[in-house]
C-alpha cells in the first residue's frame, strides 16, 4: 500500500530523505503527514522519523547547506528549514519515565518501540521516501474504521501524558465516525484533574487546535 500527497513529491521533501537514506540511517514520514493522507486530508505539518541521532541529523544536513533548530533537541527533534518548509525530524525513542506532563526518552534503534510510545494507532503509522506504508500496529484498520483508539491501556497512556485527554477528543472530533468506547471515557474522567497540571503553553496550544467543541462538557459529560 502506498500513500500519495502534494507534500511527498515536493523535492524539498524528497532531497531531506535522501540526505538521511544516503548517511546510511532509516527515515520514515510519520504522524499527521501520514494519516491526514490516508484520510485524503491535506497534512499541516510533516514530521520525520529517523534512527539517526539529533547530533547526526544536524551535521549532514549542515553538510547539505540547510539550515537546522535544535527545538527539542532533548527528546531527540530538530526542525530542518528547505524551501520555506519545516521539518521535524525526531530520533527514534522510547519514554523510560514520565509523569503526565513531561518525559525522559532514550534514542532507540527500533522503529517498533518508536511506535509503541505514541498515542493513538492512527499516528504510528509510517511511509517510506516513496510513500510505502509501514504499519507496526496495525493503525490502517483503526484508519478504515474511523476510530480513534489508544496505543496500549487508555488509563495508563493518559497517565503518562495529560495532554493526550485534549489531543483524544481532538482526533475523535475530527476522524472518528464511532461511538466513544466506554473505557476510554471512564479513563478520561478518572484523570481530568491531571489537566491542571499542564503547563499554560501545551494547553493553550492544544485548545487552539479544538474547533467547536466544549472541552468540560465534553469530558465530564454522564
Amino acid at each position: 500500500m502506498k500513500i500519495s500527497a502534494d507534500w511527498l513529491s515536493k523535492p524539498s521533501t524528497q532531497l531531506i530523505m535522501q540526505i538521511l537514506l544516503s548517511g546510511g540511517h532509516e527515515a520514515f514520514f510519520v504522524g499527521g503527514c501520514v494519516r491526514n493522507a490516508l484520510f485524503d486530508l491535506k497534512a499541516t505539518d510533516i514530521d520525520i522519523s529517523t534512527s539517526a541521532t539529533p547530533k547526526r541529523v544536524m551535521e549532514l544536513m549542515n553538510q547539505a547547506g540547510l539550515t537546522t533548530i535544535p527545538t527539542g533537541i532533548d527528546y531527540g527533534t530538530v526542525t530542518v528549514v528547505s524551501e520555506k518548509q519545516n521539518y521535524e525530524i525526531t530520533t527514534f525513542r522510547k519514554d523510560i519515565e514520565t509523569d503526565g506532563r513531561r518525559a525522559k526518552v532514550k534514542f532507540s534503534g527500533s522503529v517498533l518501540e518508536d511506535a509503541k510510545r505514541r498515542d493513538f494507532s492512527i499516528n504510528a503509522i509510517y511511509s517510506e521516501q516513496d510513500g510505502t506504508i509501514l504499519d507496526p500496529l496495525n493503525g490502517i484498520v483503526d484508519i478504515a474504521k474511523k476510530r480513534v483508539k489508544f496505543i496500549g491501556d487508555p488509563y495508563a497512556r493518559i497517565k503518562e501524558d495529560y495532554l493526550r485527554i485534549l489531543r483524544y477528543l481532538r482526533f475523535f472530533l475530527y476522524y472518528s465516525k464511532q461511538p466513544h468506547n466506554l473505557e476510554i471515557i471512564k479513563s478520561l474522567k478518572i484523570n481530568i484533574g491531571g489537566v491542571s497540571k499542564l503547563s499554560k503553553e501545551r494547553l493553550i496550544d492544544e485548545l487552539k487546535k479544538i474547533i467547536k467543541i466544549d472541552i468540560l462538557e465534553k469530558i465530564t459529560k454522564d
